[in-house]
Formats: structure tokens, sequence, C-alpha cells
């Protein structure tokens, strides 16, 4: 009998040691903490973002990568019980109408003195509910293979992507769901003004072949000869000719607009301390040389932060003077997506 009890004991205590064990476990895990990204650039980029944060921090972060748009149209279904604590990267305007919004946090980190100008003013328009983490130029990317096949002069102008010849053989993604494609609206209005700016991308539309989701996936498309012009940032062009796809990036002469890209605090973020230690670390040069590492080629908004030698050389583009205050209007969007879809999208072809 006393065997068995002395059995009986020990059995017991090694079950309490595994408890214990775990309980520490679970312990240190819940200490160390946990955060809720939203993702806006490239899977690759996204995740070697949230892999490298908790290596070197031990915080959880479960990531979700989507477009801007979508980001944006997801933080005001969650308004009343958000579930992301922050926003990290995609095109700055959507950025700009959630803080118009107030679906945004105000947030001044101790970074911002290391920032670019352009990173620290897009702060400062939003009265500090998002920053500029890269800024990227846009453009359109052409297949030469199939340029050259076709017997086509090469297209270096927006007025050239109207032409006949280039029907059913361009496309962009759909600025309801895209940011980049937001960026095309908001460049071609403001080059031309509204109205004849809407009579180009009536004209623009007779010659697209497909309203894609995603706005990287044109200049991908224009790569493997699925479509011959792509519209889209320059550098999502550079990374598909750096893959060997026989893509030339295109400047348009006319000029062209940019992004600021972007990060933001989610208003009610269940995490907020760990949001902003986050943010912190983004704007650190150490992570902002993650997107170079894995193929995105934006320029940096940390000042020490190098630029990629593949980045587009932005003093030989001609860039427009981007209406931020504008076209980062919650209510401007709702006019232009609205006229847009209407008399653009739904047009026949």
């Amino acid at each position: 009998m006393g065997e068995k009890i002395v059995a009986v004991i020990a059995t017991l205590r090694t079950a309490l040691t595994a408890v214990a064990l775990m309980l520490i476990g679970i312990g240190s895990a819940t200490a160390q903490g946990s955060v809720v990204v939203y993702c806006g650039v490239d899977e690759a980029w996204c995740r070697a973002m949230t892999t490298t944060y908790e290596k070197q921090t031990g915080v959880h972060v479960d990531m979700t990568r989507q477009s801007a748009g979508e980001i944006y149209a997801r933080l005001r279904a969650e308004k009343e019980n958000p579930r992301g604590d922050i926003w990290w990267g995609g095109t700055g305007d959507p950025h700009l109408q959630a803080a118009d919004e107030g679906l945004t946090e105000e947030y001044k980190s101790a970074m911002l003195p290391q920032l670019q100008d352009w990173a620290q003013r897009q702060a400062e328009r939003s009265k500090f509910r998002t920053v500029g983490i890269y800024l990227g130029a846009l453009g359109f990317g052409y297949n030469k293979e199939e340029l050259a096949r076709r017997k086509l002069a090469a297209p270096a102008c927006w007025s050239d992507l109207v032409k006949p010849e280039f029907k059913g053989e361009v496309q962009m993604a759909d600025p309801n769901s895209s940011g980049t494609a937001w960026t095309t609206l908001a460049t071609i209005l403001q080059l031309m003004g509204e109205e004849p700016g809407f009579a180009y991308l009536k004209k623009l539309h007779a010659n697209i072949n497909e309203y894609t989701k995603a706005g990287a996936a044109p200049a991908q498309s224009a790569g493997k000869g699925e479509t011959l012009i792509g519209i889209a940032f320059q550098h999502d062009v550079i990374d598909v000719a750096k893959r060997n796809f026989p893509v030339q990036v295109v400047s348009p002469c006319e000029g062209t607009g940019y992004e600021i890209g972007s990060q933001s605090i989610i208003k009610g973020a269940r995490h907020p301390e760990q949001a902003r230690k986050f943010y912190d670390w983004a704007l650190t040069v150490d992570a902002q040389k993650i997107g170079a590492a894995n193929r995105s080629y934006q320029i940096p908004s940390n000042a020490a932060a190098p630029i990629p030698p593949e980045a587009p050389d932005l003093s030989k583009i001609k860039l427009i003077e981007y209406d931020f205050a504008k076209y980062g209007s919650s209510a401007v969007r709702v006019a232009v997506l609205g006229r847009w879809s209407a008399e653009v999208k739904n047009a026949p072809r």
C-alpha cells in the first residue's frame, strides 16, 4: 500500500510540474504580448516584417494582408468593434481618409525628427493620425517582346494608352479596392482637370481588358504577356523586370502622381501599447531595409535608411504637385469613386 501511495504522489508531482511549466510559458508569452497588423504592401514584405519583429521582440504578430482600399473598408466595417491594432503600409490617401473619419488614433512618434520632410508632412496633414513610411512614383510598364512582335511604337505618355492599337491591351486595378488605382484616378484628374480627366478615363476604359483587385497585378500580367500594358507603381514594374520578365518601366511624359505609403494606429486598438511599439520600430533604419531585401523598391522615409539602387530615380521623373489634402478627403473619395463606377467601370466597351 505504501509503495502505491508513493507512486501516486510521484505521478502527481510530475503532473503538477508539467502544469506549472505550461503556465509559466503562457505567462511569458502573455507578458511579451501580441499585436494585430493589417498589412497593405506585397505579401513577401508583410511576412518579412512580421517574422523579423517577432524574432527581435518576442511579440506575436497576427498579420492579415489586403489592398489599401480593402483595409480602409475593413476599418469602417469594424468601427464599433475594432479587431486590428495597426494598419501598416499601403498608399497614403486611404490612410488620410481614415484619419478624416476618425478611424485612427493620434500618435506622435519619437522617431518623427528622423524622417524625410514628405513623411513628416503626411503626419502633420493628418493631425498625426498617420505617418509616411515610403514613397513610390506611379507609372506603367509594357511587355517589350510583345510590343516588338506586333511592331507597335512604345507608349511613353498617358495619352498613348488610349490609342486604338492598344484596345483590350491595357490593365489597371479597381480603385474601389486598390490604393494604386485610386492614385491613378487622382493623378489623371489633377493632370487634366475633372471633366477632361473623366473624358480620358472613359476612353481608357475602352482599352482596358481587366480591372484587377490588387494594384501590383497589372505589372505582373504585363511581365507574363497576359496584357501588353499594366498601370502600376514603378517599383512594382521594376520588381517584375528584376525577375527576368521582359517588361519596361515608363514614367509618363505629361507627369505623374506618387504615393506616400503610410502607417496608422487603429482607433480602439485592443493592444495600443504594442501598436505604438511596432509603429516606432517600423520607422527605424533596420526595419526600413526589409523592403528592398524582399523586392520592394520604394524610397524609405527614414532619412538615414539607404535608398535601394533599383528604386526609380525621382530626379528623372516629372512628379506633379499631388494634392494630398483633397484626395485624402473621405468626401472626395466617395464622390470620385461613385462617378467612376457609374460612368466608367460600368460603361460598355
